[in-house]
């Protein structure tokens, strides 16, 4: 009995062999596991910002833009409405709050927003330092935005129009942070948050109209009553960007988002409606994803299968000689199932620890494009069911192959091989 039979060749084949199972089963794992843990994290961000909020209004155009503009601050607005409009909403006996919005600037890219502090009592924010806004050009800033500014009580900043950082900036007038929030796992964290006067503030002009100053100079005797009628005239005058509401009744719900779509300027737009249209749009193409990935993984086994095969064929002598040396054809079964078990755990770790790597950099892409935070890393449940999933892979891909030991006949193989 020739031992040298056993060559490099066949060691080198059964250890690409190997190589390539663990690989295609680490691909079909990174893959489900980084869809379950975004799915998952997208799912409780969008519901998460959402709850206790029943209808944005504003301007007229895409409802879904409407809703990522206002709650999720990662769309551009879809213009701007009269304050006056929004507060007849208000004022209707099934309304029970409503929150102004005004946007439009930035600081570097982080998205500066007019509101009042029932806003932050939604979503139950409170300073970790400092105090919330109570003068014009005041401001909190979240948790994140801070730290990724390197912002801190005391300092100022002037705003840049628009939603993006190269915007023009606005540097006649200066913000001051008075607070930096707490850590609030929602939209607040990345935000910078002023009183609506402030944004007013900002894009007032700095010379008034030619005609403003001749009105101006032709009524300067006018009597106290007279020019505080004036400044509501102005009032009316002012713009927001949306309103967030919410009711006192499902009634409001069923009866004013299709009123105030069919019979005013404004647009109304449900959270719940959009944001749910929305996710089952990215469901079918994450249901695709997954469906590729356990193709994947169908072929790992496959491949498990095709090289223990090859590795049992190649293999004969070895076993043989071992089965006359005193082994039993069970503990060689065994040995070759634990072959398949073994490349199927590392295939999962190396998949989960290649979906975490993956996931913290889609983090950073869309942490830097929508400032969202992604990036939790946290075992989840369904992987321990795709777990179960790989290791069941694994041993039928091996039991397969694995049951011709019991076929072997020892003496014609030795015979054939010496």
């Amino acid at each position: 009995m020739n031992i040298s039979k056993i060559s490099w060749q066949n060691i080198l084949n059964k250890k690409m062999n190997s190589f390539l199972c663990v690989l295609l089963m680490t691909l079909g794992i990174a893959i489900i596991s980084l869809l379950v843990i975004l799915s998952k994290q997208l799912e409780e961000k969008f519901s998460k910002n959402i709850s206790g909020i029943d209808m944005v209004v504003g301007a007229k155009g895409s409802p879904l833009q409407l809703i990522l503009s206002s709650i999720y601050q990662i769309d551009s607005p879809t213009g701007n409405v009269y304050l006056k409009d929004v507060q007849e909403i208000a004022q209707n006996p099934l309304v029970k709050e409503m929150i102004p919005l005004s946007m439009g600037d930035n600081y570097q890219g982080f998205r500066i927003v007019g509101t009042n502090k029932k806003y932050l009592e939604h979503f139950k924010a409170k300073p970790a330092q400092g105090q919330l806004f109570k003068m014009p050009m005041e401001c909190v800033v979240g948790s994140l935005a801070a730290q990724n500014l390197g912002l801190k009580i005391g300092d100022t900043f002037s705003g840049s129009h628009g939603l993006d950082a190269e915007g023009e900036k606005h540097d006649h007038e200066n913000y001051k942070i008075v607070g930096i929030l707490e850590f609030n796992n929602s939209v607040v964290d990345n935000l910078i948050l002023t009183d609506l006067k402030s944004v007013w503030k900002i894009h007032e002009h700095s010379e008034p109209p030619a005609a403003e100053t001749e009105s101006a100079e032709k009524h300067e005797h006018h009597e106290g009553e007279e020019h505080h009628e004036e400044e509501n005239a102005e009032l009316d005058k002012r713009e927001i960007t949306s309103a967030i509401i919410k009711f006192r009744s499902p009634m409001g719900m069923m009866t004013m988002p299709r009123n105030i779509n069919q019979n005013s300027k404004l647009q109304a737009a449900v959270p719940a409606i959009e944001v749910n249209r929305m996710l089952e749009l990215l469901g079918i193409g994450v249901d695709a994803l997954r469906i590729l990935a356990f193709v994947i993984m169908l072929i790992s086994g496959i491949s498990v299968f095709v090289s223990l095969y090859n590795s049992l064929k190649e293999r004969k002598y070895e076993m043989a000689l071992m089965l006359s040396m005193g082994a039993t054809r069970t503990r060689l079964f065994l040995l070759l199932l634990l072959e398949g078990v073994i490349l199927s755990i590392i295939g999962y770790l190396l998949g989960i620890l290649l979906s975490r790597i993956g996931l913290l950099l889609i983090s950073g892409q869309v942490g830097k494009k929508f400032h969202f935070d992604i990036s939790q890393i946290s075992f989840q449940n369904e992987e321990i069911y795709l777990f179960a999933v790989a290791l069941l892979v694994g041993i039928l891909a091996a039991a397969i192959p694995s049951l011709g030991i019991y076929r072997l006949n020892i003496s014609r193989t030795l015979a054939d091989e010496s």
